[in-house]
């Protein structure tokens, strides 16, 4: 399993998991560093010896040139003649390979040891400078919070309201830190992979331009050298969006942080500090857990969690509410802390204490304490807007007119679909489709107010703006699992099935699309608009999750790769009713279904399919099967 995205929401909660992942990132990266150091040693130990072998060639070049054929006699045959001037000739060819070998060892420092060495100093040093300020602000929040908390209640307001706003200012400041650094993390892991890559592919080229059978080995390499360009074009153009994804993200929690909290099993969960008594005379003292309470069952959990103590979990503790009571500062030096009392031990209460005075009311809403508020803990997600859009006969006339449009007057625009109109004459265009009286009247075809891209971009637009994504987010996770994992037919078979999952108007609309999608591929030589750069276009499009979060923003890469198996493999996947592959199970025999099963039990595991993935196999199966049984009692 690879690394756990990280959430910005997290970085408000801070919780030990968080932490956890964070130094996994920061592991990952320190392999990295350790890993390019040596690689770096090892090509300065690859251009020392390439210098030792051109001494020692230039050596034996001269020691060819210089010596001479002794003939017999007072003239030399044409024989005699030709073979002294081979040696000339082996000199002239060794000195000639060695001033390519000269251009490689120049080659090897400029394409691979000076990009590695850049990017270890400028990109990874980076992030080692962002930790020590992240480690240091996190002192600095703790150490100060820790401070804040122990002040006197009984110390003057005007100082206590000072006090509360320079922590909580410096509690901003950390979380602005912390935001900051959790995208530096993710931006550098998703950067090296072409940033790494890109030079060892150049070096590589070198090499192969260097050898004398460097030709034949050329060819042998350039397949898999064009395939490895396209990787790397597509990683590139992959992390620019997916960085404009993650930074878009990252400005609306920082904005607001509460709206985007993520959803947890959990009603209630963060830090409190619990207060711990001793015997006489030592008193007590406060020592900070991560508490989590589950309101349905009453259940908490409390975790004693020190980030100075190297971020080590403690023995937990489990217990069921039973009441939560507020304490005010005359009974209690401290401020912000209530008291919570278990089932299982009644009239020995735990006090606990909160950040500020907002977060204590939260934990007394959760759980059930006096003077709650009327908010929740963990905010619902807010659903997304509905458009105008709609899958309807007036959806279909859009899309059949802007196709229509697009493949008349422009399928060999270069950048067809990535360059985009101006927003107003988008608007604008796709206002007037979109409106009975005039959608009829607008002529794409013919007349030149419309470019190409406004077109594009308005069909676009009509797609994103539809209620749900036309894939669905119902099946948004049941398409991305093939996407990440098993082998290309294995893929291919999941998303075939899947595809004819999605509900009719859906099917038929991606259907049309997906088929124009195929054509505009077909002129990726005029247009440039390979298969690959359609999915990077169309995966955010026609594929979106529901929730906004880091992980769903790293999962776009794989919502392009879906896109390009439907466009790769369109008169597969979207035929003909008729040529569905599992209406076979409509048919009278009822032995049909045994077939259904003999399917399943022999798929080899080199597909990889996943257990989720059969379990819905073999429930639309039974589902098929029972309907037709019905059917047939009916008939009878």
């Amino acid at each position: 399993m690879g690394l756990q995205p990280l959430e910005f929401s997290d970085c408000y909660l801070d919780s030990p998991w968080f932490r956890e992942r964070i130094r996994a990132h920061e592991a990952e990266l320190e392999r990295t560093n350790k890993f390019i150091k040596e690689l770096i040693k090892d090509g300065k130990n690859l251009i020392a010896a390439t210098k030792s072998l051109s001494a020692a060639q230039r050596k034996f070049a001269h020691s060819l040139r210089d010596f001479k054929f002794e003939f017999i006699g007072d003239a030399e045959t044409d024989d005699e003649r030709c073979i002294d001037a081979s040696l000339r000739e082996f000199s002239n060819f060794l000195k000639n390979l060695e001033e390519q070998r000269e251009i490689m060892a120049l080659s090897v420092t400029e394409t691979l040891i000076k990009p590695l060495e850049k990017f270890r100093k400028e990109q990874l040093g980076a992030v080692k400078e962002e930790k020590k300020k992240f480690d240091k602000e996190t002192e600095k929040n703790y150490s100060l919070i820790d401070k804040h908390l122990n002040l006197s209640a009984k110390k003057k307001d005007s100082h206590l309201q000072e006090a509360d706003i320079q922590v909580e200012q410096n509690r901003q400041h950390f979380y602005e830190l912390s935001l900051e650094y959790v995208c530096k993390l993710q931006e550098i892991q998703e950067r090296k992979k072409f940033e790494f890559v890109e030079p060892m592919l150049s070096f590589f080229q070198g090499m192969f331009t260097f050898y004398h059978q460097g030709h034949e080995l050329a060819k042998d390499f350039n397949h898999y050298k064009m395939e490895l360009q396209i990787n790397i074009q597509n990683t590139r153009n992959r992390f620019e969006g997916t960085r404009s994804e993650v930074e878009e993200l990252m400005n609306k929690i920082r904005q607001n942080p509460k709206d985007h909290k993520r959803a947890s099993q959990f009603t209630a969960e963060g830090y409190l500090y619990v207060q711990e008594k001793r015997p006489a005379p030592f008193g007590s003292s406060w020592v900070k857990h991560y508490c989590m309470y589950r309101k349905a069952a009453k259940k908490f959990n409390i975790i004693p969690f020190e980030h100075r103590s190297g971020g080590k979990l403690g023995d937990g503790e489990v217990f069921f509410l039973k009441e939560c009571t507020k304490r005010h500062t005359d009974s209690i030096d401290r401020r912000f802390c209530f008291d919570v009392e278990a089932a299982d031990r009644p009239g020995a209460a735990l006090t606990m204490q909160a950040f500020s005075e907002d977060e204590r009311k939260q934990w007394l809403e959760a759980l059930g304490g006096k003077e709650a508020l009327l908010h929740s803990f963990n905010r619902a997600i807010i659903p997304r807007p509905e458009g105008s859009a709609q899958l309807d006969k007036m959806g279909f006339t859009i899309l059949r007119k802007c196709i229509s449009a697009v493949e008349t007057r422009g399928i060999n625009d270069q950048g067809l679909y990535r360059v985009v109109g101006v927003s107003s004459k988008v608007q604008r265009l796709l206002s007037m489709l979109m409106d009975v009286k005039t959608c009829n009247e607008v002529d794409l075809e013919n007349s030149v107010d419309w470019e190409v891209k406004t077109i594009t971009s308005a069909l676009k637009q009509y797609l994103r703006s539809l209620p749900e994504p036309l894939m669905t987010y119902e099946l948004h996770g049941d398409f991305i699992v093939p996407a990440k994992s098993g082998s290309p037919e294995s893929r291919v078979n999941a998303i075939h099935f899947l595809v004819h999952k999605l509900p009719e108007k859906n099917k038929e609309m991606l259907d049309i699309l997906v088929k124009h999608l195929t054509n505009v591929s077909n002129h990726s030589k005029q247009n440039l608009m390979t298969v690959a750069n359609l999915g990077v276009v169309f995966g955010p499009t026609l594929m979106r999750p529901q929730e906004e979060t880091v992980a769903a923003i790293m999962d776009l890469k794989f919502q392009n790769i879906v896109v390009e198996i439907l466009i790769e493999n369109h008169q597969k996947f979207l035929a003909p009713s008729s040529q569905n592959p599992w209406n076979f199970l409509s048919h009278k025999s009822h032995g049909n279904i045994f077939v259904v099963f003999g399917l399943l039990s022999s798929v080899p595991e080199s597909l990889q399919v996943k257990w989720e993935f059969c379990f819905f196999f073999f429930k639309d199966f039974i589902y098929l099967f029972e309907r037709e049984r019905e059917n047939e009692r009916q008939r009878a």
